[in-house]
């Protein structure tokens, strides 16, 4: 029995002893689980609900537009470090100790950033906001899997998949709102409340056990230097790699080789050593394996949505934060009413069935939008995005509960670590991606449109006639301005065009990216049958 499992099996223990067949959960176990899943949601909503916000905190810290993207940067790069790390450092602190020191460190940095005076300080605050956020996640996936017996695990996770697919929805939502309506300052305010609930929630329920600090000279220091320095490198180049044009940028060039030794040297040692930070074996596991493989899709697809659309809406069609939050909210609320019903579709159909489902919905939501036009808008978004929020709620809970059965206790912390951090990862691989494509496809849409707008077209000259005529009409006198402005007025038709263009491609890409999330839920063999009331 490992350490993390002696720190939280006194409060298990209890079931354990009751019959396989009508297994009973305590109060407490619940209010545990319910106050580390609500953490996890409040660190995942972190990293959206900013991102809505971000050139309302740039002018209000003073931050240039280009570095002022390191305010969610500093959040992801600390929180994907901490994330592996989570499972060990739990063992050494205990779960209470390590969970609730981490929940108040999270709440007080959270409100720091609000007060945050210039970029500097906010880059750090916002490092330890997410450092401390970090923790929370994979420690609310490892006491589900960990605390509640099988028969009960499915509706752990749907309480997680609040957190990890309603969280990324919903944050453009709330950032945009309390933005426009009471300043960028309170989207940090706004943790105090539910971070309140939360610690009260875990100190009355997590049981206290002694503290490990002998593992600190056992710990597996190579892996986890090599595995800090390669998933920092790797994150910053993934966020600032399109801004510097890739590979271009000498900077860019040295961390990628940074992260690709360190990576890979985390890999030999993790795979050598007797007492890793984390078990990589189990990723040859069927199941865990593809299923980590469809998480990371999920990822890319998830978290690249949220990225496309509030860009498409503000470069596009002029929405403001508010206005973009409340069409994103519509991936969103639909599944506040479907998660809490797919634990019983779980106990009535196969569990693969559920997942692939979902994928086709969530891809199917995206090659709805592959034929963008000028007016696609907030009604015309409506129904694609509800209809992903449908595969969303489908697909998180049985994908969790399919890829981690068969876990034993002592590896649940690295299935934890790793099933979460590559939902991460696949959602930083995948806006970069984005990032790039709608660069590149810009200037290709670009060139093709701007050869069809010829001066040997006839449309082409008596448009920039009917212009020239337009503004000397409204205030331009010289015909050589007029028609300088006219020439000005065509090139952004057509740049919007391609941008428009582009955004679609974007979406062809994230359908892609969940018809082979699907391939890969394919592969996954059917777990024991969920029973309705006990039973595995």
């Amino acid at each position: 029995m490992t350490t993390l499992q002696t720190a939280i099996g006194a409060q298990a223990g209890s079931e354990r002893q009751l019959p396989a067949t009508t297994p009973a959960v305590s109060a407490k176990t619940w209010l545990a689980v319910s106050g580390a899943t609500l953490g996890a949601f409040m660190a995942v909503l972190n990293i959206q609900i900013v991102n809505a916000s971000l050139a309302n905190i740039q002018g209000g810290i003073g931050a240039g537009i280009d570095d002022g993207g390191w305010i969610s940067t500093s959040y992801l790069i600390a929180e994907i470090v901490v994330i592996p790390l989570s499972g060990w450092l739990a063992q050494v602190f205990s779960v209470r100790i390590y969970l609730l020191t981490n929940a108040f460190l999270f709440l007080a940095f959270s409100a720091a950033c609000a007060l945050a005076q210039n970029l500097p300080q906010m880059i750090v605050l916002r490092a330890v906001q997410g450092f401390t956020g970090g923790v929370l996640i994979p420690m609310a996936f490892t006491l589900i899997i960990t605390l509640l017996p099988k028969a009960k695990q499915p509706i752990g996770l749907a309480m997680f998949a609040i957190s990890a697919t309603f969280a990324p929805a919903i944050g453009p939502t709330i950032g945009g709102y309390l933005t426009e309506n009471f300043g960028w300052e309170y989207v940090f305010y706004v943790n105090i409340v539910p971070g309140a609930i939360m610690i009260t929630m875990l100190y009355a329920s997590l049981e206290a056990a002694p503290m490990q600090l002998r593992l600190l000279r056992e710990g597996d220091w190579a892996g986890i230097a090599t595995m800090a320095i390669g998933l920092a490198a790797l994150q910053t180049v993934l966020e600032e790699g399109n801004k510097d044009d890739w590979f271009g940028s000498p900077f860019i060039v040295r961390l990628a080789i940074v992260a690709v030794v360190a990576l890979t040297l985390f890999l030999v040692i993790e795979l050598a050593a007797k007492k890793p930070l984390l078990n990589l074996r189990i990723l040859f596991r069927r199941n865990f394996g593809f299923g980590v493989l469809a998480n990371f899709l999920l990822g890319v697809s998830l978290y690249g949505s949220v990225y496309v659309l509030p860009v498409y809406l503000s470069r596009i069609q002029g929405y403001n934060s508010e206005q973009i939050g409340m069409v994103l909210a519509w991936t969103g609320l639909p599944q506040l009413v479907l998660i809490p019903l797919v634990p019983r579709l779980m106990q009535r159909l196969d569990p693969r069935l559920v997942i692939g489902v979902g994928f086709v919905l969530f891809g199917g939501s995206n090659f709805l939008n592959i034929y963008m036009t000028n007016d696609y808008a907030a009604d015309q978004l409506f129904w694609p995005n509800v209809i992903r929020a449908l595969g969303q709620a489908l697909v998180f809970a049985p994908l969790s509960a399919v890829a981690t059965s068969g876990i034993e206790a002592e590896n649940a912390g690295s299935a934890s670590a790793l099933f979460n951090m590559m939902r991460n990862l696949g959602g930083a691989i995948g806006i970069a991606a984005l990032q790039t494509l709608l660069t590149k496809r810009e200037q290709y849409h670009s060139n093709v449109l701007t050869q069809s707008v010829s001066m040997f077209e006839q449309a082409t000259r008596t448009r920039l006639d009917q212009l020239t005529q337009y503004f000397m009409s409204h205030g331009v006198i010289d015909r050589i301005d007029a028609v300088h402005h006219a020439y000005v007025a065509i090139g952004k038709v057509v740049q919007k065009q391609a941008f428009i263009l582009a955004f679609s491609d974007t979406f062809f890409l994230l359908g892609v990216s969940q018809i082979v999330a699907l391939l890969a839920a394919l592969m996954l063999t059917k777990p024991g049958r969920i029973e309705a009331g006990g039973g595995h």
